[in-house]
C-alpha cells in the first residue's frame, strides 16, 4: 500500500527516475540500515540521472546525426593518426570548454564524421545543444529558405545549437551567394558558438573554395581562430574492414 501511494505520488509529480528506481532503493536502505538522508540523496541521484538522460536522448535526436557512433566504439587497433591520449582528451570537450573549433581532416573512410558524430553524441550528453549538417544539405536549406522568405528564421535556428557540425566541407567550390550565406552563419556564431568541421581538404586550401578572396578570409579566420586541429591518416577504414573479413 505504502509503496503504492509513494509510485503513484512520484508518477504526479513527474518524479519517473524516482518511480523507476524507488522499490530497489528501499529494499538496499532496508538490507544495509542506511541512513535515512542517504537514502534520499540515492533516490535524488536517480531522479537526476534519468532527467540528464532524458535531456540527452532529446538532445541527439534533434541534432540530426546520421549514426549512433559513439568515442567507445572507435577502434584504436588501426593506427589513424589519433593518439589514445588524444582521442581521451577530445572525450573530455575540453575544446568546447575552451570555446574552440574542432577541425576534422582526413580523406574518405578515415573516420572524420565518425568521429564528428561521437563528440557530438558526447556533448549532447552533457546537455549541450548541437546540430549536425552536411555542408551540402545546409546550403539547399538556405536557397530553400531564402525562396520562401525564411532565411533569417533559418540562421537563428541553427544559431540555437550551441555546438554546429558541418560534415564534408570543400567537397566542392561555393557559390558567392552559399559563401555569404557561410558568412553570416559564422558571424552569428564567432566566439559564441562552436563549429566543428570535417573535411578531405586542409584549412590552408579552403580559400581556393571560393570566388571572392575578401569573403574567404572572413569565412577561413572565422572557422581556424581559434581551433584545434585533428589530421586522420591512414587510409580507408572501411576498405581495411572489408578486407579484413574477406576469407583468406
Amino acid at each position: 500500500m505504502i509503496s503504492d501511494q509513494t509510485r503513484l505520488l512520484a508518477h504526479q509529480l513527474r518524479l519517473f527516475g524516482i518511480h523507476a528506481q524507488m522499490e530497489r532503493r528501499a529494499a538496499e536502505a532496508l538490507a544495509s540500515q542506511m541512513h535515512p538522508l542517504d537514502f534520499l540523496r540515492l533516490l535524488l541521484e536517480d531522479e537526476a540521472l534519468f532527467r540528464k538522460d532524458r535531456v540527452a536522448k532529446a538532445l541527439a535526436t534533434r541534432a540530426g546525426f546520421r549514426s549512433q557512433a559513439a568515442i567507445e566504439d572507435w577502434d584504436a587497433t588501426y593506427d589513424r593518426g589519433i593518439a589514445k591520449a588524444k582521442l581521451k582528451e577530445l572525450a573530455t570537450l575540453g575544446f568546447f570548454t575552451g570555446k574552440e573549433n574542432l577541425l576534422l581532416f582526413g580523406k574518405t573512410g578515415e573516420g572524420k564524421t565518425h568521429l564528428a558524430i561521437a563528440l557530438g553524441r558526447r556533448l549532447c550528453a552533457e546537455g549541450i545543444s548541437t546540430a549536425f549538417v552536411p555542408v551540402n544539405l545546409l546550403f539547399e536549406e538556405i536557397a530553400a529558405a531564402k525562396a520562401a522568405g525564411k532565411y533569417l528564421q533559418l540562421l537563428r535556428q541553427l544559431n540555437k545549437a550551441k555546438v554546429l557540425v558541418l560534415d564534408d566541407f570543400g567537397l566542392r567550390s561555393y557559390t558567392h551567394e552559399e559563401a555569404t550565406a557561410l558568412v553570416d552563419l559564422l558571424e552569428e556564431r564567432y566566439q559564441r558558438g562552436i563549429v566543428i568541421i570535417t573535411s578531405q581538404v586542409d584549412s590552408r586550401g579552403w580559400t581556393k573554395l571560393f570566388e571572392d578572396p575578401v569573403v574567404a578570409e572572413a569565412i577561413v579566420d572565422r572557422l581556424v581562430h581559434p581551433s584545434q586541429r585533428v589530421v586522420l591518416k591512414g587510409g580507408s577504414y572501411r576498405e581495411r574492414l572489408a578486407n579484413a573479413k574477406k576469407p583468406t
